[in-house]
């Protein structure tokens, strides 16, 4: 950009900022947000400051990112304490993430997403009744879950799943192909659901069946389906994908072969041969 003759300006650092973020890049981060007025003239926004508390959170340095919060010279809006929520949610910090949450539920009373994540940290601790609360209030104030939409396109149609879905009418070949799917992946790699985020107070085995079903899971299965490892399967799901589906398609990537790509609702997934372009950023 300098021997270009062109300054970076607040947007510059807010996509520089994102992307130590989604890179784990904890230092360069810091030093970014520290250099934008001392080298740039460029007074931090409440962007650039939300940008790195998720950077903070994601790195499970949530006593530092609470720091920075008390150190801005502005209120965090709602996507900074977000993420300040999913990290504590990430890491373990249950405490603070109850603290957070409820701070976030009265400032947004009407976000969905906000009860949901609240109510999946509780869950994660094994606060079953503190869990069911926070579901109660959302019935209580009218708000409802936005259901999990995965979509896959297969020559020239688009084809729809929510999770559990039977109304494909290729669903038995699906559930069939997602039972051999979960099959391979234990034989071969000793795969186990990841049954320890967002459920209830369920047997083990449901918890498993509740994550075997997810919108994702069934697209894939669809695509496995339909086309041959030489082409990739691409899906869009309007919400974040889960930690057990990510774990799994990066799975099924390796044990199956050939590319997957998702879009979700915070960036797009490349996975191939067991990996994932996010790093597990996401």
């Amino acid at each position: 950009m300098k021997e270009a003759g062109v300054e970076p300006n607040d947007i510059t650092f807010v996509a520089m900022l994102s992307a130590c973020s989604h890179a784990g890049m904890v230092d360069e981060g810091q030093k970014l947000l520290d250099c934008m007025s001392s080298s740039y003239g460029i007074e931090p926004k409440v962007e650039h400051y939300g940008c790195v508390i998720d950077l903070l959170a994601r790195a499970g340095l949530l006593e530092e990112a609470m720091e920075l919060i008390g150190t801005m010279p502005m209120e965090p809006n709602p996507c900074a304490l977000g993420a300040l929520l999913e990290g504590c949610r990430i890491h373990g910090n249950f405490e603070l993430g109850e603290m957070v949450g409820k701070r976030l539920i009265n400032l947004q009373p009407c976000h969905s997403g906000r009860y949901i994540l609240l109510s999946n940290i509780y869950a994660a601790a094994k606060k079953w009744d503190d869990a069911r609360k926070v579901r109660n209030l959302m019935k209580v104030n009218g708000i409802s879950k936005v259901p999990g939409v995965s979509v896959i396109e297969l020559k020239g149609m688009v084809h729809r799943f929510v999770a559990g879905d039977w109304s494909h009418p290729e669903s038995n070949k699906i559930y069939e192909k997602l039972n051999e799917i979960h099959t391979r992946l234990k034989s071969a790699i000793g795969y186990s659901a990841d049954t320890g985020n967002g459920l209830l107070d369920m047997e083990e085995e449901d918890k498993e069946h509740a994550l075997a079903v997810h919108s994702e899971k069934l697209a894939i299965a669809y695509g496995l389906l339909h086309l041959d490892s030489k082409e990739a399967i691409r899906i869009v799901k309007n919400l974040r994908v889960c930690r057990d589906c990510h774990h799994v398609t990066k799975l099924i990537s390796k044990v199956y072969g050939g590319e997957i790509i998702v879009r979700d609702r915070n960036r797009f997934h490349h996975f191939e041969d067991g990996e994932c372009s996010c790093l597990d950023f996401w």
